[in-house]
């Protein structure tokens, strides 16, 4: 786990965040994997029509387009 540090206002209160630059950079990969799964889960849920990649292909090849 990320070893953070907080920077608080007069009164005690958390007002900012301070890590380690390579924390950072692993919270951020972690969250973009996170953004891109739920992308894939959007995209998986919302897809209508859906052809299989060998009757694509086949009617790649009819055509002459592949």
């Amino acid at each position: 786990m990320a070893k953070v540090r907080y920077l608080i206002d007069d009164k005690g209160k958390k007002k900012a965040v301070l890590m380690d630059i390579k924390e950072y950079q692993q919270v951020m990969r972690r969250l973009e994997d996170l953004e891109d799964a739920l992308d894939l889960d959007i995209a998986v849920r919302d897809t209508r029509n859906f052809k299989d990649y060998q009757v694509i292909r086949e009617e790649l090849k009819r055509e002459g387009r592949l």
